[in-house]
C-alpha cells in the first residue's frame, strides 16, 4: 500500500512538473546581483544580492548549488539557488573571473586574473588542491570531456595553457591571437576553440598535436572590424554548430562546425558577453553588458524572440533545470 501511495504521489508530481521549464541565472556585474529568468515566460522572476562584481557563474552537476565568481571579494561563493542562501565561500585566489567545473563535479578550475595562476579547488573538501602558474591576466577556463586536460587562456600573454589534470602541471603553451577570452572543447574532446577578442578570431586547436590548425574570422556589413570582438562561445552537443558572442558588434555568429563557415549573424543587445543553451538546445540566451538585457533566441529559426531587462552589466549566464519527479516509464524501469 505504501508503495502504491508513493507511486501515486510521484505520478501527480510528474504531471505537475512543467516540461522544458528552466531557470536562467544571470550575473549582473555592476549591481552585485543575480537575475533569474523563467525560460517559458521569458521574464525575470526574482533577483538576489551576491558578492562584489559577480562574473563567472555555473551550477553543480545536480544543480543544487550555484557557484559565482565574486571577483572583488576574491571568493567563489556557493549558493542554494532555490532559497537564494549563501552556503559558504570557496578559496579562490585573487580576482577570480571565470571558472569551470570538472565533468565529475569534484574540482573547480579558477582563473585568477591578478596573480597569473589557475587555482584548483576540491569543492567538497573546500580546499585548494593546487595552483598552476600560467600567463598574464588569465581569464578563460575549459576542461576536456574526459577531465584529463584543463585550459586557461591568458589575455596579455595571448596563449592557451594546457594543464595535465593528473599532475596539475602545464604541458603546452599555445600562441593564439590577441586577448584570448574564452575556451571550449568540442564534445568529442579532439579540438579546442579559443576566442580572441582583440584579434577578432577564433582559433581551432588540435588537441593531439597541440597546434592551431585553423582560424575563423568574421565580417559583418556595416560593422567596423575593430568592433567585432569574439568572447563567449557555446557548441551544440552534436558538435555541428557553434554560437559565438561578438562583443560590441552586438551579434552572435552561428558557425557550421564541419566547414568552419559562418552561417548567420543574429542581432542581439549591446556588448554581448556570454551565451547559454537550454538542455534541448531550443533556446539560446545572451548577456548584453551595455544594454543591460538578455536576448532569448529561437535556435530553430535563428531569430531573437525577446529582450529581457536584467541588472546592470549582465556578464555570465547559466541554465538550471528544476528538479522533477520520475516519469511512469522511469518508475517502471526501477521496479524489480
Amino acid at each position: 500500500m505504501r508503495m502504491q501511495v508513493a507511486l501515486g504521489l510521484t505520478f501527480c508530481l510528474a504531471l505537475a512538473a512543467p516540461a522544458g521549464a528552466y531557470e536562467i541565472y544571470v550575473s549582473n556585474e555592476k549591481d552585485n546581483t543575480v537575475s533569474v529568468i523563467d525560460s517559458e515566460r521569458l521574464e525575470v522572476i526574482r533577483t538576489f544580492k551576491v558578492g562584489k562584481r559577480p562574473r563567472g557563474i555555473t551550477f553543480s552537476k545536480d544543480a543544487t548549488r550555484l557557484f559565482i565568481c565574486a571577483s572583488d571579494d576574491d571568493a567563489v561563493q556557493v549558493w542554494d539557488p532555490s532559497g537564494q542562501t549563501l552556503l559558504h565561500n570557496l578559496p579562490s585566489g585573487s580576482d577570480p573571473e571565470q571558472f569551470v567545473l570538472s565533468n565529475n563535479g569534484q574540482l573547480l578550475y579558477i582563473a585568477n586574473e591578478d596573480d597569473a595562476i589557475t587555482t584548483i579547488v576540491d569543492v567538497e573538501a573546500r580546499q585548494v588542491v593546487a595552483q598552476v602558474d600560467v600567463g598574464v591576466e588569465p581569464e578563460g577556463m575549459a576542461v576536456s570531456p574526459d577531465d584529463t586536460l584543463a585550459v586557461t587562456t591568458s589575455e596579455t600573454t595571448n596563449m592557451a595553457h594546457i594543464i595535465d589534470t593528473r599532475t596539475n602541471t602545464t604541458v603546452a603553451n599555445i600562441l593564439v591571437d590577441q586577448r584570448p577570452r574564452h575556451a571550449e572543447f568540442t564534445p568529442d574532446g579532439k579540438k579546442l576553440w579559443v576566442s580572441s577578442e582583440i584579434g577578432g578570431t577564433v582559433s581551432i586547436i588540435d588537441v593531439a598535436t597541440r597546434m592551431v590548425e585553423s582560424k575563423i574570422s568574421f565580417e559583418i556589413q556595416g560593422v567596423a572590424s575593430d568592433q567585432i570582438q569574439p568572447v563567449g562561445m557555446k557548441l551544440t552537443e552534436d558538435g555541428k554548430t557553434a554560437f559565438i558572442a561578438l562583443g560590441p558588434a552586438n551579434r552572435v555568429a552561428v558557425v557550421d562546425v564541419p566547414t568552419l563557415k559562418v552561417k548567420s549573424y543574429i542581432l542581439v543587445g549591446q556588448r554581448v558577453w556570454h551565451v547559454a543553451l537550454t538542455p534541448e538546445e531550443d533556446l539560446l540566451f545572451t548577456t548584453n553588458g551595455v544594454s543591460n538585457d538578455v536576448t532569448a533566441i529561437d535556435v530553430a529559426s535563428l531569430k531573437p524572440v525577446k529582450s529581457i531587462k536584467v541588472g546592470r552589466y549582465p556578464w555570465g549566464v547559466a541554465v538550471r533545470a528544476p528538479k522533477r519527479a520520475l516519469t511512469i516509464q522511469e518508475q517502471s524501469n526501477l521496479r524489480p
